[in-house]
């Protein structure tokens, strides 16, 4: 007789439990490398969530299906990231057995309700039908998977522009949306500061987005690299966090050990981070 199965709860469930008046923001890190190894040392971190990144990082298919099996059964939750907000790809998705999902750069409501359509079977969206054959339903093993699927999968939507800052409050007001998340770099680029997130007008932005998010009443999240703006957004209301990344982790640590035993290599700067992120 063949196992019946649950799916695992969802990035919403966690942050309905674990944030607000019920407890504390969820800190969480980027899973960049495209290794199954890598992405099952940081789920056994004790972080309370990973961001696995499909937009600027080497991850196709095969690769986010072997870490998400590499970190299933850690207690920890996994977002998965495409590289664009696409019907076809984010079905792929989640076929793969993806549950939660973080959009990029949404910059309208329009955008955002796509997102939403992408993940709900019809006549609520315009998810393929495909059930059957995918890890998603655990090829039917999950009982009633179709008619359970949007209750399986949250949806979380980068607003990283200046257009999706003045949308922000109408992407809020989409049903299906979750959550929203603060991209502080392409923001800044598209500021006209590249490079700089730090600068008090994207800061300002990002604070403007996390006000609206508690209007709303939806959580709001932010990556901040730098410990003292991680702890300043988290201050003005933010429910999560990404506060590092695998690469750059063994990036700045590689780098430090070669500044020690080098002696021709100079220290990294405290601090210093890929730019891009």
């Amino acid at each position: 007789m063949p196992v019946r199965v649950e799916p695992d709860a969802t990035f919403r469930d966690a942050l309905r439990n674990q944030t607000g008046n019920a407890g504390r923001p969820l800190a969480g890190m980027w899973v960049c490398s495209g290794s199954p190894l890598i992405a099952e040392l940081c789920a056994g971190a004790g972080l309370d969530w990973l961001l696995i990144d499909a937009e600027h990082s080497p991850n196709g298919l095969e690769s986010i299906l072997a870490q998400l099996q590499a970190v299933r059964g850690y207690p920890v939750q996994v977002l998965v990231r495409p590289p664009v907000n696409d019907t076809v790809v984010i079905k792929q998705y989640l076929d793969l057995g993806v549950q939660n999902l973080l959009v990029p750069m949404v910059n309208s409501a329009a955008e955002a309700a796509a997102a939403v359509a992408a993940t709900r079977y019809p006549p609520h969206g315009v998810r393929g039908v495909g059930s059957a054959l995918a890890r998603a339903s655990r090829w039917n093993r999950i009982p009633d998977y179709l008619g359970r699927a949007s209750e399986t999968i949250s949806v979380t939507v980068q607003i990283e522009s200046e257009a999706a800052v003045a949308a922000v409050e109408e992407i809020l007001a989409v049903d299906g949306v979750d959550a929203i998340f603060l991209g502080p770099s392409d923001l800044a680029a598209s500021m006209g500061v590249l490079g700089q997130q730090e600068h008090p007008e994207v800061r300002a932005a990002v604070e403007r987005c996390l006000a609206a998010a508690a209007a709303a009443g939806k959580p709001a999240g932010v990556n901040a690299f730098n410990k003292d703006t991680a702890r300043s957004y988290l201050a003005a209301g933010a429910s999560f966090v990404l506060v590092g990344a695998d690469v750059a982790l063994l990036a700045r640590g590689s780098e430090a050990l070669a500044a020690e035993f080098v002696p021709s290599v100079p220290a990294p700067e405290p601090g210093g981070t890929p730019a891009s992120y």
